[in-house]
């Protein structure tokens, strides 16, 4: 027996059809307004605006006019996330292929280490993510890397909100060291990490950019590898060149 009503689909349509009439009022528009631009009954009209309102895909205003939410703004912005990663995927996934190793895209956003992109397959798994990269910043090559790349304003501001935990015997664990070592690198721009956030895996990162937002790009590989340190180094240069023209063409 068919249900009477309308079904989600038509839901959703009628939902998407109000926000396009709320948006072409940059002033705002009333319910009644709305309901005979878009030609839905009034209670209809009501209750789409009241959820979405109250999901902030909309706002009302104190004179009661609708406007459109900030969380379009949210969703726009995701778009645009996923618009500048599709353009990177490729050079990522062939910096996997090449060297049989997992990739990574990180950016430092809001005062933190974030992963945009992990690249990885079978045949190159990415490393065991047991800390957050966000909090392993002084331990990993692409935080390293993030932080040397920092004013010291932001460096300081991320290292005084981010204990220097002993992940590993080998992970640096005082400041005035890990400071020293990220001004000091001998290899720039390239920075390594050798089994600082986990034994048996080193990685290596180097500096990308998103307009004005340092981000990094890295691999991670068995330490039985490390023989193969220079090939990476020579192979994620020109590669993180591409990433930061790839993101520089959706900014």
């Amino acid at each position: 027996m068919a249900t009477e009503g309308p079904t989600l689909i038509a839901s959703v349509q009628r939902a998407f059809r109000l926000m396009e009439a709320v948006g072409a009022h940059e002033g705002g528009a009333p319910a009644q307004q709305l309901a005979r631009e878009t030609g839905l009954p009034l209670t209809t009209t009501y209750h789409l605006l009241r959820t979405l309102a109250h999901d902030g895909y909309l706002r009302q205003l104190e004179d009661g006019g609708y406007v459109l939410g900030d969380q379009l703004d949210t969703l726009q912005s995701g778009g645009r996330e996923q618009a500048q990663l599709s353009y990177v995927r490729p050079a990522l996934a062939s910096l996997r292929d090449d060297l049989s190793a997992a990739a990574y895209l990180t950016f430092y956003e809001d005062g933190e280490i974030q992963v945009a992109e992990i690249v990885d397959s079978p045949r190159a798994p990415r490393v065991d993510i047991w800390v957050g990269f966000e909090d392993a910043g002084h331990a990993t090559a692409l935080g390293k890397c993030l932080l040397r790349e920092l004013g010291d304003e932001a460096r300081n501001d991320y290292l005084s909100r981010h204990p220097l935990a002993d992940l590993t015997p080998r992970t640096i664990t005082g400041r005035s060291e890990l400071v020293r070592r990220l001004d000091t690198s001998p290899r720039p721009p390239v920075v390594t990490d050798m089994e600082e956030y986990t034994l048996g895996t080193y990685c290596v990162a180097v500096p990308v950019f998103r307009g004005q937002t340092p981000g990094s790009l890295g691999v991670s590989l068995r330490v039985d590898r490390l023989s193969q340190l220079n090939q990476v180094r020579d192979r994620l240069v020109p590669a993180a060149k591409r990433v930061t023209r790839g993101l520089s063409l959706t900014i």
